[in-house]
Parts: C-alpha cells; sequence; structure tokens
C-alpha cells in the first residue's frame, strides 16, 4: 500500500494522464532540454501536479535558470517529497508531489535567490493555475 493520499492503480494513470505525461510523472522520466511549455513561462498563478492537481509552486517561486527546465526557488509548504536518487552514476535529490508520489524532477543547491535551491521542474509534470 502506498504512502500518498491519492491512489491508482499504474493502468488507471496511463489511461488519465497519456503516454507523454505518464512517461514522466509515473515512470521518472525527463523531457528533453528548451521543449517544455512552461520553460519560459512567466504568468501569474499556482503551478499544480499533472496527476493530481496538489499546489506545488506559486510563481512569484520561478526564475530563469537557462538550464531548459523551469525553476523554482522554493516549493509550497508540504506539498514536495525529497528522494534520494543515485540512478545516472550521481546522487541526487529528486522531487516527488506528496499528494501522489508523482516525479516532478529535481532539486539542486545552485540557485541564486536566498534561498540557495533551485528546483529543476519537467513542464509536463505541472499545470499552471493562473490568477
Amino acid at each position: 500500500m502506498s504512502k500518498y493520499p491519492v491512489q491508482k492503480t499504474e493502468a488507471e494513470w496511463k489511461k488519465e494522464l497519456g503516454e507523454e505525461r505518464y512517461k514522466i510523472l509515473r515512470e521518472k522520466g525527463t523531457e528533453r532540454p528548451n521543449t517544455g511549455a512552461y520553460n519560459l513561462t512567466f504568468e501569474n498563478g499556482t503551478y499544480v501536479c499533472g496527476a493530481c492537481e496538489n499546489p506545488l509552486f506559486e510563481s512569484s517561486s520561478k526564475f530563469e535558470s537557462s538550464c531548459g527546465w523551469p525553476s523554482f526557488d522554493e516549493s509550497i509548504e508540504d506539498s514536495v517529497e525529497y528522494v534520494k536518487d543515485i540512478s545516472m552514476g550521481m546522487i541526487r535529490t529528486e522531487i516527488v508531489c506528496a499528494n501522489c508520489g508523482s516525479h516532478l524532477g529535481h532539486v539542486f543547491e545552485d540557485g541564486p535567490t536566498d534561498t540557495g535551491q533551485r528546483y529543476c521542474i519537467n513542464s509536463l509534470s505541472v499545470d499552471l493555475d493562473e490568477d
């Protein structure tokens, strides 16, 4: 049994999300850099999980990082979970939705703001609820 409040079978997730989003959110995929819809988007609103609509990031925390993916310097309190990721021959911190466990991206300690953090997020893992 999963520890996340939102519980669905992988078949349900796949049907609901579609192939592209399923690959990112449920199979921990990554978009190619500079291809995501939100990479250079700076409208006001709240970024929510693309799988369960859990609020994750306020647009005020988004910044241009030139890394090729949407970047934020902080998440909404208790909205994400941090998971040690030792894949690809490196040690990173994966970010997953605290509500459904879906993969969002990774967080790095090289951000340019006071938080020092850069949440590097796949556009397909989020939706923007504009103000």
